[in-house]
């Protein structure tokens, strides 16, 4: 499962019953704040309890960006869930520094060390088998919906 904004992709890598691995590509602010908030809480309303985004590819996240990751981590804990980053570049790590929110949002270097985290009954199978893609690259979902225009 794959969706994309303007200037934001997302890309579900695995799952579970009780947890999602999605890849967040591009550009995470205000332009994207409903898109992002939409499609993460759509992942929580059908049934993840705990969500690992892998940001290794994530090249922009301002304020806005950042309350998008804190209000989905609220509605995770609300659901005794966790929220758990994955790859954290330097910005982003600057940016949960300075806002004192590194407490509050777990970070790994890597998506397998993220899932360690979480119960064993509640991790999907990581790495994710390859399946065929249309556009040929293992591993990636085509994206879902229509294209941005």
């Amino acid at each position: 499962m794959s969706t994309q904004t303007h200037r934001l992709i997302i890309n579900e890598l695995a799952r579970c019953e009780e947890c999602a691995v999605l890849r967040v590509s591009g550009e995470l602010d205000q332009n994207a704040e409903k898109f992002f908030l939409r499609t993460l809480g759509d992942s929580v309303m059908a049934g993840h309890r705990h969500l690992v985004l892998d940001v290794t590819a994530l090249v922009f996240c301002d304020s806005r960006g950042l309350n998008c990751l804190l209000g989905v981590r609220w509605l995770l804990r609300r659901r005794e869930g966790q929220l758990l980053l994955a790859g954290a570049g330097r910005h982003l790590v600057q940016l949960l520094t300075l806002t004192g929110s590194t407490e509050l949002i777990p970070r790994y270097l890597s998506v397998g060390q993220a899932l360690l985290a979480l119960p064993p009954s509640q991790r999907p199978t990581w790495p994710p088998s390859p399946s065929p893609c249309p556009d040929g690259k293992p591993g990636d979902a085509p994206p879902l919906g229509p294209e941005p225009p």
